[in-house]
């Protein structure tokens, strides 16, 4: 029952997180007239503040120290924080200048990118599915090429610079609380320079704007790390393919606020786009559940053959058997 319950939360706390993540481009608006820039660099700034609370509260720190001592890691989490600000940077431009459909493609086409970066850059093996789904994505920024008359380019970017921040992530190896705030440690400097420059410059909205708009200019940085938060409480109790699966929710979202909130257009080659990769993105989640259920029912397999085994032991762990697997 206990089992149960936390997944359910977990569930919760996933269809949270991409819940805030799909719904955002309703915030951004409300930031303007401040341009992308300044409201990215007060993204940084007020997002390192709301996890150094996080951090007290948990009372995490030792990881501080490894880092700094480690020159790798110190540089992944550069590229890390490099890679975050261009996405989100042009996310807040795409928003804020009438592009919410081709930044919610970027993140549609993501998956499909991060796969691709690991064949290339990993050496990892693809299965027929993956490979039919990277062929079809490719096919489907074809098609949307030709209906923009250019590549989407926005799109294009979002896609990979999150999924290269990805691909960092991953070498890095730290926990969703720690690599942010090691990442907004980054970022914050410059950001707090620029911020500064502006209001020497008299170019601030920060002030000018209003107590209210310089609340929510500080509510960035909630509005960064809750989502963060919730992902990393359902990161621990719900199956990867479950993530997998929720992941989607968020550009889902963003679709539907760029065509039935912000109207946008969606003439009939920008609908066929969209419709091979969804039906790209069908068949990786296809692919990666029947590749899930077998692995799972090997798994058993593997567990009852110990067992009956002469002299067994019943130490054996599901987990244990999965390693076999792979």
């Amino acid at each position: 029952m206990e089992g149960k319950n936390e997944q359910r939360a977990g569930l919760l706390y996933g269809i949270g997180a991409y819940g805030m993540w799909g719904l955002v481009p309703l915030f951004w608006p409300l930031l303007e007239p401040s341009g992308a820039i300044e409201i990215l660099a007060h993204r940084m700034v007020w997002s390192l503040g709301v996890v150094a609370v996080a951090l007290l509260v948990v009372r995490r720190w030792a990881w501080i120290g490894e880092l700094v001592r480690d020159r790798r890691k110190l540089g992944l989490i550069s590229v890390a924080a490099a890679t975050i600000s261009v996405n989100w940077g042009l996310y807040i431009w795409a928003v804020n200048n009438g592009h919410v459909v081709e930044a919610s493609l970027g993140y549609f086409i993501n998956p499909l990118v991060t796969i691709a970066l690991g064949v290339l850059l990993l050496g990892e093996r693809l299965r027929p599915a993956q490979w039919a789904a990277v062929a079809i994505s490719v096919a489907a920024v074809l098609v949307l090429a030709i209906g923009y008359g250019k590549p989407p380019w926005v799109s294009l970017v979002l896609a990979f610079s999150f999924a290269t921040y990805g691909l960092a992530k991953k070498k890095v190896n730290m926990g969703g609380l720690e690599s942010l705030a090691a990442e907004t440690a980054v970022l914050f400097v410059p950001a707090l320079g620029f911020l500064l420059w502006l209001a020497a410059t008299g170019e601030s909205t920060f002030t000018a704007g209003g107590t209210g708009h310089g609340f929510l200019l500080a509510a960035t940085g909630i509005v960064t790390a809750l989502p963060l938060i919730c992902f990393g409480a359902a990161a621990i109790r719900v199956p990867l393919s479950t993530l997998g699966l929720l992941q989607y929710l968020a550009p889902v979202f963003q679709f539907g606020l760029g065509v039935l909130y912000f109207h946008e257009a969606m003439p009939p080659e920008r609908w066929a786009g969209f419709a091979l990769v969804w039906l790209a993105l069908s068949l990786l989640t296809w692919d990666a559940l029947r590749t899930a259920r077998r692995n799972r029912a090997l798994a058993a397999e593997l567990l009852a053959t110990a067992a009956a085994a002469p002299g067994a032991t019943t130490t054996a762990t599901p987990d244990a058997a999965q390693q076999k697997i792979t």
